[in-house]
């Protein structure tokens, strides 16, 4: 039997190789004089602007990646993915993060049945359960009202809703919603962000969101662990009922740990861990801190892109666009990394989050179909809200290492300041970079410029920017909770095109297994030194010398302590 063909096999793929030169002879102030193009390269949709002009491409170039998307059988692998095929065949599973945030008369099936209504049963159990505890018919054990919430996850049970959270948090309306309360998420198993997490809060006004599909997560139920001590420490064993809730779909070690099974929020399967922030992941605690009519506007949002990716022309679908001009640079141009700028102070959790979307979905070396990929695939996501980043690594991507930068920029602030005197509001000068940077990476500075202006001849190489960096713009209209799902699911989706270009599989994370089974036989090894005196075996040199280290400086823990609780 034949392999199956690599998308570098194809001729699209060939072509733009061959294209590649092309591109090398021209320079973006070129491109950039061409007006037709311009706006040829620029998008809108439900009043979002998306301007691809800065890109290292031509018209030509755009129409070869859409040949190449017809070759990778883009349309058809996207419909795969809406229609609930087991797309992700290495873990035998659907992709379905859309039928979180699909309409209730929706229809989206795995296995022949419509999870729609299974995804609503959850939606409708949030919004009751968040609404009993945020009007108080829902107490603690002491019968004071739950007025703090922690989340306990880590990865996709802890990125995508602390991105959120932050983006929510400047937000009027939903800021009006979340007075009084407090919203904290619990990642890291470094008892110091356990600390960071309890400081100030009192276990009786605290109500603790377990997120773990398996309820096996190591780091998850330490976590776990740790704040049922606490709640018992100050309330007794039986107030853990009342204080700590579920997000698991393993009802049997729930109410092992103590948790009523009644009080779990289930997801399923076909929800990839860093896809989840649309179910009960994100949805729960989010609707406890600014209550589901908050958040459904936000999973509202991000349905629209759904609808749009799924609908919508290549040459005026913003998420096709945006994966095909990635693949462009990272497997034709050769540009290793993306930095994503938000200039929106409310958006600096953005990039982390993306980063994990990104990184772990598209960082493989092989097919779909197990093959050896000849070409690179994914990139180094990173970002930074303007303006910081642009007094931290900006200075990188100026005038050092060529990174195609995503900006994103909002319309209408969130926390509008107006000073009198000022040339202009807070905003305008923060919107001022946003467009300024684009166009200073596009265009650079020559030196024929700077003689012009009489710069010292010593100091021209210096000042002298040699331009053709690749950028895009993404205008937003606002930051309310429709846009933030909006964006979140822009850039869901991008990611997936991307893979299906390339040929991979977004949707596993066999990468992540090597270190936690790894980590599995150092903490066999830590048990059986501490408890049992017995030497580092097992183990290379240098992780044998770490660990003895460690465990002779350590030596003076008591083998068998009393419970002692993180403080700061």
């Amino acid at each position: 039997m034949a392999s199956p063909a690599l998308i570098s096999e194809t001729g699209p793929w060939k072509d733009l190789k061959d294209h590649v030169e092309d591109i090398k002879k021209t320079h973006l102030r070129e491109l950039m004089a061409d007006m037709g193009r311009c706006q040829s390269m620029t998008v809108e949709f439900d009043d979002m602007l998306l301007d691809y002009s800065r890109q290292r491409a031509t018209l030509d170039t755009i129409d070869k990646l859409f040949k190449l998307a017809e070759a990778a059988c883009l349309k058809q692998k996207i419909s795969r993915m809406f229609n609930g095929d087991k797309i992700n065949s290495t873990e035998n599973r659907s992709v379905l993060h859309v039928a979180l945030r699909a309409p209730r008369d929706a229809v989206i099936c795995s296995d022949r049945k419509n999870v729609v209504p299974d995804v609503w049963g959850v939606l409708d159990q949030i919004k009751e359960f968040s609404e009993r505890v945020r009007n108080g018919s829902w107490v603690g054990a002491t019968g004071k009202q739950l007025k703090n919430v922690i989340a306990i996850g880590i990865g996709g049970s802890f990125l995508g809703p602390l991105f959120v959270h932050t983006a929510f948090q400047t937000d009027a309306e939903a800021g009006e919603y979340a007075k009084g309360r407090q919203l904290r998420f619990l990642a890291n198993v470094d008892p110091i962000d356990v600390a960071k997490n309890i400081t100030g809060l009192d276990p009786e006004t605290t109500l603790v969101v377990v997120v773990s599909k398996t309820f096996t997560t190591a780091e998850t139920m330490l976590n776990a662990r740790t704040l049922r001590e606490w709640i018992i420490a100050a309330l007794g064993p039986s107030a853990v009922a009342k204080h700590m809730v579920a997000v698991s779909t393993n009802l049997p070690l729930v109410e092992k740990f103590g948790i009523d099974p009644n009080n779990a929020f289930a997801f399923w399967d076909w929800v990839g861990g860093r896809y989840s922030v649309c179910s009960a992941v994100g949805v729960l605690p989010l609707s406890l801190q600014y209550g589901f009519e908050v958040v459904e506007k936000f999973l509202k949002g991000a349905q629209s892109i759904d609808q749009h990716f799924y609908t919508a022309p290549f040459e005026k679908n913003i998420p096709v666009l945006l994966g095909l001009l990635s693949v462009w640079n990272v497997s034709f141009l050769g540009y290793p990394a993306r930095a994503i700028l938000p200039y929106s102070q409310a958006l600096e959790k953005f990039a982390p989050h993306i980063q994990q979307v990104s990184m772990e979905s598209n960082g493989k070396g092989v097919s779909i179909d197990g093959l050896p990929l000849p070409f690179e695939t994914g990139e180094i996501d990173f970002g930074e809200p303007g303006t910081n980043g642009q007094h931290s690594f900006y200075q990188l991507i100026h005038q050092g290492r060529a990174i195609p930068c995503d900006f994103i920029g909002v319309i209408r602030s969130q926390q509008p300041v107006y000073l009198k005197g000022e040339m202009v509001n807070n905003h305008d000068e923060l919107m001022s970079n946003f467009f300024a940077q684009p166009d200073a990476l596009a265009y650079g500075k020559t030196p024929e410029q700077l003689q012009k202006e009489s710069v010292p001849e010593h100091l021209v190489p210096h000042k002298t920017f040699t331009g053709n960096r690749p950028s895009l713009s993404l205008l937003l209209p606002s930051l309310n909770a429709y846009n933030i799902g909006q964006l979140l699911a822009i850039y869901e989706h991008r990611v997936a095109v991307q893979g299906f270009i390339w040929g991979i599989n977004s949707f596993d994370q066999w990468g992540v297994e090597l270190g936690k089974s790894l980590a599995t036989q150092v903490r066999k090894q830590l048990h059986a030194s501490r408890f049992k005196g017995e030497s580092v075996e097992g183990f290379n040199f240098s992780t044998t010398t770490m660990l003895t280290k460690y465990l002779k400086a350590t030596s003076d823990i008591p083998v068998d302590p009393p419970t002692l609780l993180p403080r700061i």
